[in-house]
């Protein structure tokens, strides 16, 4: 039975968090608000937690999971990011942005897309999101919340704990966060191309 906290979106209360992350660091997977939806999360190191995640969305392991980082440096320690990259991400962060980006040598191969050795990583504008990276000194693995047979993301935290609060560990309810899913840009060859179409806008990437 999922946990449920209720944190406030602009002063997140530094006690739910600490709570929150407690649970991430023992293996739980948490359903959390991000400011484009909401996410799955859970513990960079953790096989199965990720696992846990990939079952809950019924999505093979060619299916990028995403970095969810506080900055740009935290970023640059996971992939490998040239002088063009570097100014596009620059740009578009924090916002609701999702970039694949080649693998650096310092992911485990576990963390990488397994046939083109990539990493999905992004920086959320979100007050919640901030916090809980601050207290967990290192990034989550993270995936939008899409459940099977849907195109659109969960939205509402009630929601998310009647469906899935035997599957997950916690429910962060941050208020509605939209619908739309992140702005997907590939950047692993010569240009930069959107994966997939989201709430950013991607007028920067096609100028």
């Amino acid at each position: 039975m999922a946990q449920y906290f209720q944190i406030h979106p602009v002063n997140p209360q530094s006690r739910l968090i600490t709570k929150a992350v407690a649970i991430m660091r023992e293996g739980g997977v948490i359903a959390y608000p991000t400011d484009s939806s909401y996410a799955l999360g859970c513990h960079l190191g953790d096989k199965q937690a990720m696992d846990r995640i990939r079952r809950i969305r019924r999505v093979g392991e060619e299916h990028n999971l995403t970095l969810v980082a506080g900055d740009l440096s935290e970023i640059a320690v996971y992939a490998k990011i040239a002088n063009e990259q570097y100014r596009l991400l620059k740009a578009l962060t924090p916002g609701p942005f999702t970039f694949i980006l080649p693998a650096s040598r310092q992911v485990p191969r576990r963390l990488q897309n397994p046939k083109r050795k990539t990493i999905g990583v992004r920086v959320p504008d979100s007050n919640i999101v901030r916090a809980l990276l601050a207290d967990l000194g290192e990034p989550i693995m993270s995936s939008t919340l899409i459940l099977p047979g849907s195109d659109m993301p969960l939205s509402d935290a009630q929601e998310i704990r009647e469906q899935l609060e035997h599957e997950l560990d916690l429910v962060i309810d941050g208020g509605p966060c939209g619908i739309d899913p992140t702005t997907v840009i590939e950047w692993i060859e010569e240009a930069p191309r959107i994966a997939r179409a989201g709430k950013g806008d991607v007028s920067a990437v096609l100028e």
